[in-house]
């Protein structure tokens, strides 16, 4: 990595790293070796345990999985630490080969981060360029609209959206979410305003998971984006929430994550309790 030093890896969150890079590790790590050191080393080193180890053989992609599990238990998963741990694995030729495209991802993931508004005082970004982009927004942009969560959701999910709106806002509770379909303004970058709004102007972000939170682009954009704010989910910055019975797999990066359940009967009188307590606190 010598001929990039100019660029702080161990400040980029392995959220940098794109499909591509990930599929390439994969050809590196994948096949088990007696000889190299593959996955499995490397996700002892991250500190799984030998039981999540044996789970993971049985992933089409061990790597891949690894690499999305990773960041949402260690504060420190950046991709320095990433490739100290190849190195720490005698994995030196993996850094050298892809040297090329760790550089150019986290190029690309600073390019993205100087795009978003710069902040300039304790309270927020907000900037000129950001007028506007909420239906409550100040127009003279002098004061951004904050929010208490961003919900995190897919359109099949909108009914439950409803019924969090009137659970959350319309009762003593009085908290406020950003809705994107309701609160955001029409015309705006999608995902420059999703980041800004979860970073900026979001103290939290739930996240609505079902099947077809699962399918979705944008949630699992969002999801990664919220996790890579707050490693090892230190302020509690995102909160999973099921409301209706999955028939697919729990998403392994929020496993580490305390649920709240509406599913289950017996703790349904608890859940909005919970909900708004998690999203009440400072």
């Amino acid at each position: 990595m010598a001929d990039n030093s100019s660029i702080d890896y161990w400040s980029i969150p392995l959220i940098a790293l794109n499909f591509s890079v990930r599929k390439k590790l994969g050809l590196y790590l994948n096949p088990r070796s007696t000889v190299a050191a593959d996955w499995a080393t490397l996700a002892e080193i991250m500190g799984f345990s030998y039981l999540e180890i044996k789970n993971y053989e049985k992933c089409d992609s061990p790597t891949a999985k690894i690499l999305e599990d990773w960041p949402s238990r260690c504060p420190e998963a950046t991709v320095g630490k990433l490739v100290s741990m190849l190195e720490e694995a005698e994995r030196k030729d993996v850094v050298t080969d892809l040297a090329p495209l760790f550089a150019r991802n986290c190029i690309e993931f600073v390019e993205r981060k100087k795009e978003s508004p710069v902040q300039v005082d304790e309270v927020d970004s907000w900037t000129q360029e950001k007028n506007g982009i909420t239906m409550k927004d100040d127009p003279m942009g002098n004061m951004p609209e904050m929010f208490d969560a961003f919900i995190c959701y897919c359109q099949r999910d909108i009914e439950f959206v409803h019924e969090m709106i009137r659970q959350l806002e319309q009762t003593d509770y009085q908290l406020k979410l950003c809705v994107f379909d309701r609160d955001v303004l029409p015309g705006t970058c999608v995902w420059t305003i999703t980041s800004e709004l979860i970073e900026m102007r979001c103290k939290r972000m739930v996240a609505v998971i079902s099947d077809d939170y699962l399918d979705s682009d944008a949630c699992d954009f969002q999801t990664k984006f919220a996790l890579s704010l707050c490693p090892g989910a230190q302020k509690k910055r995102l909160i999973p929430v099921v409301y209706r019975p999955m028939k697919k797999a729990f998403p392994s990066i929020l496993r580490f994550l305390t649920v709240c359940d509406y599913t289950r009967p017996y703790t349904q009188s608890w859940f909005w309790v919970r909900l708004a307590k998690a999203l009440s606190l400072p």
